[in-house]
């Protein structure tokens, strides 16, 4: 019998949208995503509940009860039972933890808050099930679980680490891949010289500086290549994109964020090489989605991203330093033609094969 699902996303935008609304897509029961607009994510996740509690009270009223609640990692779970205590105390949950606010990156000059990281542990412990989109973030969360709590003066809990941590697993990102299909043609608009594209936002915690400083190094020892930088940008004008539309020159085929699906379908099957230079990264659905399409991935070695990848491939795809970096964009470069085992081991990640996995979770949790 098929499940009534209310999905919980108080910041309704970007990998997390999709998620959201491809979970509720390819499910086979019926997922009712309740969300806010993907702004202002300290409020959300401090406040959200509040607006996110007035929807669900108007469900309820026209007769509409959950049988489980899927809630993602900017949620105050425990706030959210709090305020409808009387009506579902008894409704069992999973969270979903896209991000965690211990280990992610804090901005240049900024401090972490730690109550951010203090109500997802909360929340951990609210859950029937926590899952991680991948073990890299499920090991970096419990690494750096117990300093946050030995922050704390007294009462720490430090037994419940073990509690969260018994109900804890890894459910992989749902990627809509097979969407690009339709494109598949735009395969053959692969020309010389080679397409290096960058498909990561446009922040620190991706190190576009890295990256420039990359294309750059190429560029002087006179290797020929071409760029499209199609991250989304956040900032009004981000000074080192700026100045690579300059640096780049006739490079550049291809200079922001690519808001229809088409145009950004077909960077990807255009994309000889994809390229991150990320400091942070807790799963890498831009990357899957140029992989599925075909290109050559040069990603660092750390992270998420050995996980994407089969082992067989981690030599020839997974760099160590900035040195080694060089190393492998000049050999893509020699040789830019993927090997196509790897679009095949990221198909994993579609939907048709993940809405069955998370369908089997939310059934064994709902009983």
């Amino acid at each position: 019998m098929a499940l009534n699902i209310w999905l919980l996303n108080p910041y309704h935008t970007g990998s997390h949208r999709a998620w959201a609304e491809g979970y509720a897509a390819a499910s086979r029961h019926r997922v009712r995503v309740l969300s806010l607009a993907g702004y202002f994510w300290k409020w959300r996740m401090q406040g959200g509940v509040l607006a996110l509690a007035e929807q669900a009270r108007g469900l309820l009223a026209d007769g509409e009860r959950p049988d489980l609640l899927l809630a993602t990692s900017m949620t105050n779970l425990p706030a959210f039972y709090a305020l409808l205590r009387r009506e579902l105390a008894a409704t069992p949950s999973i969270l979903y933890m896209h991000e965690n606010q211990l280990t992610y990156p804090p901005p240049p000059g900024s401090r972490r808050d730690l109550t951010y990281g203090m109500i997802q542990h909360l929340a951990m412990l609210a859950a029937d099930r926590v899952c991680f989109n991948s073990a890299y973030h499920l090991d970096a969360w419990f690494d750096e679980l117990p300093r946050l709590l030995k922050h704390f003066p007294d009462y720490t809990h430090l037994e419940t680490i073990a509690a969260t941590r018994a109900k804890a697993s890894v459910l992989p990102v749902g990627c809509d891949l097979a969407a690009y299909d339709a494109y598949a043609d735009c395969a053959g608009l692969r020309s010389a010289p080679p397409l290096v594209l960058w498909n990561q936002r446009w922040e620190y915690d991706k190190d576009p500086a890295a990256m420039l400083r990359a294309l750059y190094a190429l560029a002087d020892e006179g290797a020929a290549f071409r760029v499209a930088l199609a991250g989304e940008n956040f900032r009004l004008a981000p000074e080192e994109f700026t100045a690579a539309r300059d640096r780049l020159g006739d490079r550049l085929i291809h200079y922001g964020y690519a808001e229809r699906r088409g145009d950004y379908a077909r960077l990807l099957w255009a994309a000889d090489i994809v390229l991150s230079t990320a400091i942070h990264e807790f799963f890498g659905v831009s990357v899957v989605e140029a992989i599925y399409c075909g290109a050559q991935p040069i990603l660092p070695d750390r992270l998420s991203y050995p996980e994407l990848l089969p082992r067989a491939s981690h030599a020839a795809c997974l760099y160590a330093d900035f040195t080694d970096l060089l190393a492998h964009l000049r050999a893509a470069l020699a040789r830019p033609a993927a090997d196509p085992l790897l679009r095949e081991h990221v198909r994993r990640f579609d939907w048709s094969v993940q809405a069955p996995a998370y369908d089997a979770l939310m059934e064994s949790v709902a009983r």
